[in-house]
C-alpha cells in the first residue's frame, strides 16, 4: 500500500514517459537559458547562451506546433512506417533501412565533433522535454528521441533519399522472387523550388536581393528564427525535426536550394555466382562474397505488430536492390553523411562569401542547387555539390559494369570544378529545377564545358519563363522581385493554344457537330493573354485540356526517349506530331465533363481551385462540402512561377491544393536586413490556433507579411515570451 501510495504520488510524466530525473534536471537547466518570443504571426524566434541552447529551442517549439510532422519524419527515416501505417509500407522501409543504416548513423556519432555531438544531444533534449511536459501527447510510434537520429537526414530536402531509379515495386519483386521489371508509367512532376538572385547592379537600394521559393508539399517547412551568443543569427524555413535552418539567410549571407537531377547514385550490374551454396559477386576478376545482412521489419496488422525478416544483399558497391535484364543491380550512394550535417550547420553561421565557398569546399551537399546572395554585394549559383568523378567513357545514366574498378568513383569534383557562375554581367541568376545552362540568360555558364553526369537537367517552362521575367527589371525593390516571382503568366501554352486553335479553325467546318461545341471555347482561349486568374474561364479551359494531353505527350515518345529529353523538347515533340483528333477531341470531353460536373462548362478558375485545410492531419482529406477557398495560381508544371498543385479527391468536384509555394521570403541585404515572408496557411498546426491559418487569404492572393529580424521588432510584436516548459 506503502508503495502504491507513493507511486501515485511522482508527476504522471514520470509514470507516461521513459526519463531519467538527471535527463529532467538537465532539460531544466537548459530550458532557464532559452526564450522563446511568439510573434503576431506565431512564428518562434528562439534567443540562447550558446547555439546548442538554440537548437534546444528551436525543437521544443517545432513540437509546440506540430509535434506528429517532427515524429513522422524520423519514423520514416528510422525505415518503420509499416509499424504505424501497415503492411503496405513494408518494402518503403526496406528501401530506407537499405540505404540509411541506422547501425552507421550511431557509430557515426561517437565518431562526430564534440561540437556537433553537443547539437545533437541539444535537438533530442528538446524534442524529448516536450514529451516530458506534454504527457496528453501520445506519439504514434516514438516515446524517445536520440541523439544520432540526426544523422539519419543530413540534408533537409524533401527529396533527400536518392535510389538511382530503383523503385519500391522493383525493390519488392527482387526479395520476394517475382519478376522485377522497371515501372513504365510516367508522370509529368509538378513540384520543384524557384531561386532568383540580384546583384546590386540592377536594385533600387544598390543591395544584393535573393528570393525564397520553394514547392514542397504544404506545412512541410515552418518560419523559424534562432539566435545565439556565439554568433548565430539565423532566419528562414526549417524542416520538421531538423535543427538547421535549411532555406534562408543570417545578417550576411542568404542561400535558396532547389532539387536537380545531377548524377549522384549509380547502378551496378553485378555478375553474380554461387558455389558451396555461397554468393559470390566478380570484381577485377576475383569472387567476392556478396555480404548478406537479416534486416527485421515490423509491421502493423489487426491491431497487432508482426514481424518478418528480408536477407538484405550487398556488394562492395551497395545494396542489390533490384534485377533487370536478368542482371543483379546493386546501388551506390551516399543518402546521409557527418559532413552533410557539418555543411548544413556550418552555412548558417557563414559572413562572407569566402566563408561560404569555404562551407561548400566539404562537398556534402547531396540532392541541391544553392542561389546565394550576400551583404557584400555577391551573387553566385551552384548546380550541385556531391558529384563523383567517373570515368567519362561509360554511360552513367544507365546501370554500369560492377565488375571492373574502372567503374569505380574516383573522389569527387571540387566546388570550381561543378558547374557554377559568380556575379553574371546581367545582374540576376535564377534556378527552378531547370539546366544551369540557362541559369543567367546568355551568360551561363556553357554545356560543353562539364561532362555530362554534371548536369543532365533539362530545360522546363519555369525555367523559360524565369529567363523573360528576370530581363525586364532593371532597378529591383523587394516588392518587385516578389512580384516577379508571382509572374502568373502560362509558358507551356504559348505554342500549344495556337495550335489548337489552328486546328480547329482548319478543320472544323459550320457544320460539323464540334463547331457549335467548342467555337466558343476556342474563341475564349484564342483571345486569352496565357496569364492564369482567379476569375479565368480560360484558365480552367487550359489547364484541364492540358492535363488530359500528358497521356498522350507520353505516348508520342518511346521510353528512352522520353526519359532523353526534357519538359520542352516533350512538348515540342506531341506539338509536331499531334493529330487533330489529339487536340480537339479532349476538349470536346472537357466540355462536357464541366457540363455534368457543374451545368456549364464557363467555370472560373478560382471556383475549382481550391485551398482547403480543415485538421491537422498529415494525409489531408478533401470535402467540396467544407469550407475552402479560392485560388488563382497554378501548377508549375504549365510555367506558372508561383507554384499551386491542387488535385481532384474521390468524391469532390473541385481541385484542392496539396504542394507548390509554401514558404516564401524577399530578403534585401545591407547595412540592416530587410525581407517579406509567406507561409501556406500559418505557423501552427494546430485548428484550435489563430496561427493555424491566420495566413490563409494572404496565400491566396500572394501578400506578403514583414520579417521581424532584429529582436527589438520581434519584442514589439511579441504575442508570447516563455522559457521551453512554461
Amino acid at each position: 500500500m506503502k508503495i502504491l501510495f507513493l507511486l501515485f504520488l511522482l508527476p504522471v510524466q514520470l509514470l507516461a514517459q521513459p526519463f531519467s530525473q538527471t535527463d529532467i534536471k538537465r532539460w531544466e537547466t537548459k530550458a532557464k537559458q532559452v526564450t522563446i518570443i511568439r510573434d503576431n504571426w506565431g512564428i518562434p524566434h528562439i534567443y540562447g547562451k550558446t547555439d546548442a541552447d538554440a537548437v534546444f529551442g528551436l525543437l521544443y517549439a517545432q513540437c509546440e506546433d506540430d509535434f506528429k510532422r517532427v515524429e513522422m519524419n524520423y519514423i520514416e527515416k528510422l525505415g518503420r512506417m509499416a509499424e504505424v501505417k501497415g503492411e503496405s509500407a513494408l518494402y518503403n522501409d526496406l528501401l530506407i533501412r537499405l540505404v540509411i543504416d541506422s547501425g552507421d548513423a550511431m557509430a557515426d556519432y561517437k565518431k562526430c565533433p564534440l561540437w556537433l555531438q553537443t547539437l545533437m544531444n541539444a535537438f533530442a533534449d528538446g524534442i524529448n522535454y516536450y514529451l516530458y511536459k506534454h504527457p496528453a501527447v501520445k506519439p504514434a510510434l516514438l516515446n524517445h528521441f536520440q541523439p544520432w537520429y540526426a544523422l539519419l537526414w543530413t540534408d533537409g530536402s524533401i527529396g533527400a533519399i536518392n535510389t538511382a531509379g530503383v523503385n519500391e515495386t522493383e525493390l519488392k519483386n527482387f526479395y520476394t522472387g517475382g519478376n522485377a521489371v522497371a515501372s513504365t508509367q510516367k508522370e509529368e512532376d509538378p513540384t520543384g523550388s524557384n531561386g532568383f538572385a540580384f546583384s546590386p547592379s540592377i536594385t533600387q537600394s544598390h543591395n544584393a536581393i535573393l528570393y525564397i521559393n520553394p514547392h514542397v508539399t504544404f506545412y512541410f517547412r515552418p518560419e523559424v528564427q534562432m539566435a545565439s551568443e556565439e554568433g548565430l543569427n539565423v532566419y528562414g524555413a526549417v524542416t520538421w525535426g531538423q535543427f538547421f535552418v535549411y532555406q534562408g539567410f543570417n545578417e550576411h549571407c542568404g542561400w535558396m536550394h532547389t532539387s536537380n537531377v545531377v548524377d549522384i547514385a549509380d547502378l551496378y550490374a553485378e555478375k553474380i555466382t554461387k558455389k558451396n551454396n555461397i554468393l559470390y559477386y566478380q570484381y577485377d576478376h576475383l569472387q567476392k562474397p556478396v555480404i548478406q545482412k537479416k534486416i527485421l521489419l515490423k509491421f502493423q496488422t489487426g491491431g497487432s505488430v508482426q514481424s518478418t525478416t528480408i536477407n538484405a544483399l550487398f556488394t562492395g558497391h551497395g545494396p542489390v536492390m533490384t534485377k533487370r535484364n536478368n542482371q543483379w543491380l546493386s546501388v551506390k550512394a551516399n543518402n546521409r553523411s557527418i559532413n552533410g550535417l557539418i555543411q548544413s550547420w556550418q552555412r548558417t553561421k557563414t559572413k562572407s562569401f569566402a566563408e561560404y565557398k569555404k562551407v561548400m569546399g566539404l562537398l556534402a551537399n547531396t540532392s541541391n542547387n544553392t542561389v546565394y546572395a550576400d551583404a557584400e554585394g555577391n551573387i553566385a549559383y551552384w548546380h550541385g555539390n556531391f558529384i563523383p568523378v567517373r570515368d567519362k567513357k561509360y554511360d552513367w545514366s544507365r546501370p554500369v559494369d560492377g565488375t571492373t574498378s574502372a567503374t569505380q568513383w574516383k573522389g569527387l569534383h571540387t566546388v570550381d570544378e561543378s558547374v557554377h557562375i559568380y556575379n553574371p554581367a546581367n545582374g540576376w541568376l535564377q534556378n527552378c529545377n531547370s539546366t544551369p545552362f540557362t541559369v543567367a540568360g546568355s551568360n551561363s555558364p556553357k554545356r560543353e564545358n562539364y561532362p555530362a553526369y554534371m548536369a543532365p537537367d533539362g530545360e522546363n517552362f519555369r525555367g523559360i519563363n524565369a529567363v523573360r521575367v528576370l530581363g525586364k527589371e532593371k532597378d529591383y525593390t523587394i516588392d518587385k522581385v516578389i512580384a516577379a516571382g508571382y509572374d502568373t503568366y502560362l509558358a507551356a501554352f504559348e505554342k500549344l493554344i495556337p495550335l489548337l486553335v489552328t486546328t480547329f479553325e482548319k478543320n472544323v467546318s459550320a457544320t460539323d457537330s464540334l463547331y457549335s461545341q467548342l467555337t466558343e471555347p476556342i474563341g475564349i482561349l484564342k483571345n486569352w493573354d496565357l496569364r492564369c486568374a482567379e476569375n479565368s474561364v480560360a484558365t480552367t479551359l487550359a489547364i484541364e485540356w492540358g492535363q488530359k494531353l500528358i497521356p498522350k505527350m507520353i505516348k508520342s515518345a518511346d521510353e528512352d526517349e522520353y526519359e532523353s529529353i526534357d519538359q520542352v523538347k516533350r512538348t515540342e515533340k506531341f506539338i509536331a506530331v499531334a493529330k487533330p483528333e489529339d487536340l480537339l477531341m479532349p476538349l470536346s470531353d472537357l466540355v462536357k465533363e464541366l457540363n455534368n460536373k457543374f451545368g456549364s462548362w464557363k467555370i472560373t478558375w478560382g471556383s475549382i481551385n481550391r485551398y482547403q485545410r480543415a485538421s491537422s492531419d498529415i494525409e489531408q482529406i478533401y470535402d467540396d462540402a467544407l469550407p475552402s477557398f479560392p485560388v488563382g495560381f497554378a501548377s508549375s508544371l504549365w510555367g506558372m512561377l508561383p507554384s499551386y498543385n491542387a488535385r481532384y479527391y474521390p468524391g469532390t468536384k473541385k481541385r484542392y491544393g496539396v504542394n507548390g509555394n509554401s514558404f516564401i521570403c524577399a530578403v534585401e541585404f545591407g547595412k540592416r536586413i530587410k525581407a517579406k515572408s509567406l507561409l501556406a496557411g500559418g505557423e501552427s498546426g494546430d485548428p484550435n490556433s489563430k496561427h493555424f491559418s491566420d495566413q490563409l487569404l494572404m496565400y491566396s492572393k500572394g501578400q506578403f507579411k514583414d520579417v521581424l529580424f532584429y529582436k527589438e521588432d520581434v519584442l514589439r510584436q511579441a504575442e508570447k515570451t516563455y522559457h521551453p516548459g512554461q
